[in-house]
């Protein structure tokens, strides 16, 4: 009988144990669930703890990374469905990186971005779209230079998380652009007839942003 007890507590013991049991929270872009919507109101972009980052094609057989290092968004919203939301993002120009000197020199100059003339990338929302769980579709106007045209963007929420520095939360957004539709239209075939730098560029933006107080 003790044996009975004793068998008895150790299975109801180890049950506990696995109904509690609880797997670490989902690194950011993994959640299968949906993460709590956050609270109405605007949000700002920490600056600090985000980046935007773009790849694209180079000799046709591999992939060039660089990003911006000066950058600024917000998000507002009152529905919790995020169905008016505002979004906007600008990026300065003149802060494209690459880490070559010479290269970013060609980047700011007129073959692509002229920096000088066209000193910001901007974007402006026309809606936000939940797709289920964490994910969601960004649609909004995109200008390079003196074009505007519309694009859609990928979105992964992270959730959000109270901290000592007040509420964050974390997205991240992904598009592919062709870089001719916005007059970067700078070009050289390689001797196999591709192009030295690829016409799609994706772009990617990992953004952590701060409720307004």
């Amino acid at each position: 009988m003790k044996k009975f007890i004793l068998a008895s507590a150790v299975v109801a013991t180890a049950a506990i144990a696995l109904q509690s049991y609880r797997p670490a929270h989902a690194q950011p872009g993994q959640n299968s669930e949906a993460p709590a919507p956050l609270r109405a109101g605007k949000w700002t972009l920490d600056k600090s703890h985000s980046n935007v980052r773009f790849t694209i094609t180079h000799n046709v057989v591999s992939q060039m990374d660089g990003g911006f290092t000066t950058f600024d968004g917000s998000l507002e919203h009152t529905k919790p469905d995020y169905s008016d939301a505002k979004i906007t993002f600008t990026i300065e120009t003149g802060s494209v990186n690459t880490a070559n000197e010479n290269r970013d020199k060609h980047l700011k100059s007129a073959d692509f971005f002229d920096a000088e003339k066209y000193p910001q990338i901007k974007f402006e929302s026309t809606a936000f779209k939940p797709l289920g769980g964490n994910k969601f579709k960004l649609e909004g106007n995109l200008t390079v230079k003196d074009v505007t045209k519309a694009v859609s963007f990928d979105v992964t929420y992270g959730g959000s998380i109270n901290t000592q520095r007040g509420a964050k939360a974390g997205f991240i957004a992904k598009t592919v652009i062709d870089r001719f539709d916005y007059n970067l239209k700078w070009d050289r075939a390689t001797e196999a007839g591709g192009l030295v730098v690829g016409k799609e560029v994706t772009v990617t933006i990992n953004a952590e942003l701060n409720e307004a107080k």
